[in-house]
């Protein structure tokens, strides 16, 4: 519905601007001077944008609350960042660790999470400071909304660096799943920011300041999304390189200058193994391949499927099911397919309707000036977003936004470019310019009044600006009925065979399972028995979450 309302908004504008273009130019003008004054405040513009996002975000809790966790990587996100706010880097191996055996979590040698800790760091730090990982989510949203206003400020005129970034906000920092669950997303899209408005600033002055935020966005993409930052980051280095090497006589003063960021990134490097070390007990071995490894995952369709015994039939049915044959052959043999559907992935999230037809109309009525506009560093914005999509497009998954979160800096940089060259042709690309603003705008009003009207999205695994991300309220409501009875709790989960393990998985824990209120596992049939011996002092309850509702009742060996 949403969608629906944002193209219709998005071909109403257009079709005004050809037929009213000179519309309220006036009073157009009269806030626009005004909005370029504010915007001359630099520093000033940075912080508003973080009160900004911090503030929107929190003013919309009584019509989009704090979210409850579905998929697996939410959990094990969790799960990372509960075992770092214990002061731990992982978690020693449980001695029933097979009756809680999960997806996107390691049992060996270590019980961790195997994703990277660069996200479960700010939720660590809300939990810690605030008492919900979700404040965590919110503050490195709105950071990633000040770092991206302070990265457009490096390469356009500050208005503009404002109105994208006052874009960002709007589209990314309120209603998204990123400001809206525990997928992550906002803390890679903030690395991405600090590298590329750090990298004109170091080239131009070489302050030692920049140095750091250049050196600190590197890392940042280090400890949340390696494999797609260093695509990401290909021209940038390129760039930086070329630089600091092609002048002989100021080499040294351009190293020098680069010193302090290649200070932060081995500093950065360093804990990320020493990290690993905890975890896998390596250095060199990633909690991801550890995981990908033991359960005979694959990333590329050139890999192949290597047989494994499963411990459980919902392990099976999820690494081994149909959504990972089907894609696989999907990748193989039908690559345009699935290419296409990256594509309407990202378009959906990054665009829609309401980004697109600037872009469209600009490549329209300004054909000749393709070449001429991406010239120089606004080049550099165009082949990250080449390169960056190579990296989504090689696994053979469908994939999801927060992938190429570190390209969201570039999006709007691309997208502000083209709004300014609209902006200064005639009266009718002009009010087209200003009517992507009228339409966020509008769509976000529209938005947020929908809960008053009872006409809120559906919650949907297809990703838009506004899209109302699943939630296991179900799980929720089980875990509230065990907190509120005295003493502690294990549940056992016994799902029905034709169970969707993909989209609807229960058994997760915390870091500290033995202290913990409840403890979920698996139902093993007769092997329950050792491990209700092993919790003899919890109340036992079975959780069978194929009833509507799922039912909760004692256990009964």
């Amino acid at each position: 519905m949403f969608l629906a309302i944002e193209f219709s908004l998005a071909v109403f504008f257009p079709l005004w601007a050809l037929v009213y273009p000179a519309i309220a130019d006036r009073q157009f003008s009269a806030v626009e001077k005004k909005f370029r004054n504010f915007a001359k405040k630099r520093i000033l513009v940075v912080i508003y944008t973080f009160v900004f996002a911090l503030g929107l975000r929190a003013a919309l809790l009584p019509v989009l609350p704090i979210p409850v966790p579905q998929v697996d990587d939410e959990f094990s996100h969790l799960l990372l960042a509960d075992t770092l706010a214990h002061g731990r880097l992982a978690n020693p191996s449980h001695p029933m660790w097979v009756h809680f055996e999960t997806f996107f979590v390691n049992w060996q040698p270590t019980y961790a999470s195997m994703y990277y800790p660069g996200h479960a760091l700010w939720l660590a730090l809300g939990q810690v400071v605030f008492g919900n990982p979700f404040w965590g989510v919110l503050l490195s949203s709105a950071l990633m909304c000040a770092a991206i206003c302070w990265a457009l400020q490096g390469w356009m005129p500050p208005q503009w660096a404002l109105l994208g970034a006052v874009l960002v906000v709007i589209r990314v920092g309120s209603f998204s799943y990123w400001a809206d669950s525990y997928w992550g997303g906002a803390v890679a899209a903030l690395g991405g920011a600090l590298t590329y408005g750090a990298s004109p600033r170091v080239m131009k002055a070489g302050k030692f300041r920049d140095s750091l935020l250049l050196g600190l966005g590197f890392a940042i993409l280090a400890l949340t999304r390696p494999y797609e930052g260093l695509f990401f980051c290909i021209p940038l280095l390129a760039m930086l390189g070329w630089w600091a090497l092609r002048s002989a006589e100021s080499t040294g003063k351009r190293l020098r200058a680069l010193a302090p960021a290649l200070g932060v990134v081995a500093l950065g490097l360093a804990w990320l193994g020493f990290y690993f070390y905890r975890v896998t007990g390596s250095p060199f071995t990633t909690p991801y391949q550890l995981n990908m490894r033991e359960y005979g995952m694959i990333y590329f369709p050139w890999n192949h499927l290597k047989p494994i015994h499963f411990r459980h039939p919902s392990l099976e049915s999820f690494y081994r099911g149909p959504a990972v044959v089907n894609f696989l052959q999907m990748a193989r043999h039908h690559l345009l397919n699935l290419q296409g559907l990256k594509v309407l992935v990202l378009w959906l999230f990054y665009l829609g309707p309401a980004l697109t037809i600037p872009i469209a109309t600009w490549l329209v009525v300004r054909p000749r000036k393709f070449v001429a506009l991406f010239q120089g560093k606004a080049l550099l914005l165009l082949v990250t977003a080449t390169i960056t999509y190579v990296a989504f497009a090689l696994p053979f998954s469908i994939g999801q936004p927060h992938y190429i979160a570190p390209s969201l800096v570039v999006v709007y940089a691309i997208l502000m470019f083209i709004m300014r060259d609209l902006y200064r042709g005639a009266a009718t690309t002009r009010f087209l310019a200003r009517s992507v603003t009228l339409t966020c705008f509008a769509l976000f009003a529209v938005r947020a009044a929908a809960p008053l009207l009872h006409w809120s999205p559906k919650p949907s695994w297809i990703r838009t600006w506004c899209s109302q991300d699943v939630e296991n309220i179900a799980r929720a409501n089980i875990e509230h009925q065990l907190d509120i009875v005295p003493g502690d709790h294990l549940a056992i989960v016994r799902y029905a065979p034709n169970h969707n393990f993909i989209l609807d998985e229960w058994v997760f824990n915390n870091a500290d399972i033995d202290g913990s209120r409840v403890v979920w596992a698996r139902d093993m049939g007769a092997q329950n028995a050792e491990l209700v011996d092993y919790f003899k002092t919890r109340k036992v309850w079975l959780v069978e979450p194929d009833y509507n509702p799922p039912r909760l009742t004692p256990y009964v060996q």
